[in-house]
């Protein structure tokens, strides 16, 4: 299944408290839960005005309508090519 990257444009991001972190994974948590085992949510970044999600998902579709339930933005949606690390260059 398709992995993506969603990057979530959210006003002081890195300044949310851990209480408020939590908050918005059980919501995400809760709206997975909802929409079946068809996405996964595998973590996210929390950088600077945004927060970058991992999930691997059937489609873009589906990325886009847990935003929608969760309330959560959903600004660029981009589907993972290739993944790379230092072992790569071996």
């Amino acid at each position: 299944m398709p992995k993506y990257v969603i990057e979530r444009e959210i006003p002081g991001a890195s300044k949310l408290t851990t209480a408020q972190l939590k908050e918005i994974s059980q919501t995400s948590n809760g709206v997975i839960h909802d929409m079946g085992p068809e996405i996964q949510w595998l973590h996210s970044y929390v950088a600077g005005d945004k927060i970058y999600c991992v999930y691997i998902s059937p489609d873009e579709e589906t990325i886009r309508e847990h935003a929608k339930r969760g309330g959560f933005p959903a600004n660029t949606i981009s589907e993972v090519a290739n993944i790379i690390d230092p072992v790569t260059a071996e």
